[in-house]
């Protein structure tokens, strides 16, 4: 499966809560605090054959703190 790159909006001021709950949840292959429009950017590999709106609504979304996300998903191409 190719990478999955999520964008996490948090409620100002929890960041670091959202990033640690993030973090038990187990999902991730890297996550990183980011500037701009964002504040963490989260890259994963999920299971094959997953609902990948579905996955991320389950395992992301649903943290407090988290008020929007974007997914880009990736496709091996070369």
């Amino acid at each position: 499966m190719s990478a999955i790159f999520v964008q996490i909006r948090c409620t100002p001021g929890t960041t670091y809560e959202v990033a640690k709950a993030l973090v038990l949840e187990e999902i991730h292959s890297e996550l990183y605090s980011t500037s701009g429009e964002w504040d963490l950017l989260m890259k994963l590999y999920p299971p094959e054959g997953v609902d990948i709106g579905q996955f991320i609504s389950e395992n992301i979304s649903k943290v407090k703190g988290v008020e929007r996300t974007l997914t880009t998903l990736t496709f091996k191409a070369f």
